[in-house]
């Protein structure tokens, strides 16, 4: 885990802070002072509460495993450089979503430059015609709504993945995102009025 980007600073032999175990806002503000220290074991510690979260975040947006082990990588090597960025105006998860996004828009535009075609958009899955949901299994109809949201543009996909998935407040969503929280809610209409559509063909 980044330890290659670890090892070429010097380990501190500070210990991770002990903190009430009731709250995790200061848990978090306590392995972020850590790791400003340079405690990587804090900075593991760290990875290990909030990888899974960013790495979904990313390949949901960039819908490819590879980029968003690659967003992960650069995500979390800017929280070891930069910890003293949190600034605690929100939450830490809302924090690391807005870099996640930041850094998959990056790599979607870089990657832009040498393919004419938008990778995020070419992914798009087919649904198969003249399935009606009624008659497939509870784990059938599942999938398939997956595969309708994963059909999506990008922009659809994040906002429902936060507002829904993530059960995050329109006004965290606008924050992670950096856009107005009217903005939110016309993306998240758009997007219950494109699934709509296509889970009644």
């Amino acid at each position: 885990m980044l330890q290659a980007a670890y090892n070429n600073e010097s380990e501190s032999a500070a210990v991770v802070p002990t903190v009430n175990q009731g709250s995790i806002t200061d848990t978090d503000q306590c392995l972020l002072e850590a790791i400003a220290n340079g405690n990587q074991t804090a900075m593991e510690s760290f990875y290990h509460q909030y990888g899974d979260q960013v790495f979904q975040f990313a390949h949901k947006t960039l819908k490819n495993p590879d980029d968003a082990a690659e967003v992960l990588n650069e995500v979390m090597l800017q929280v070891w450089k930069k910890p003293t960025a949190f600034q605690g105006r929100s939450k830490v998860s809302t924090w690391l979503l807005s870099i996640t996004h930041h850094k998959a828009v990056d790599l979607v535009r870089k990657k832009s430059r040498h393919d004419n075609n938008d990778s995020v958009d070419l992914d798009i899955i087919a649904a198969e015609q003249n399935h009606v949901l009624t008659t497939m299994s509870c784990e059938q109809s599942d999938n398939y709504i997956r595969q309708q949201i994963n059909a999506l543009p990008a922009i659809y996909r994040e906002v429902i993945y936060l507002s829904f998935y993530q059960e995050l407040h329109y006004t965290q969503v606008a924050e992670i995102l950096s856009i107005p929280v009217g903005t939110v809610k016309t993306r998240v209409m758009n997007a219950k009025k494109q699934l709509k559509k296509s889970l009644t063909q």
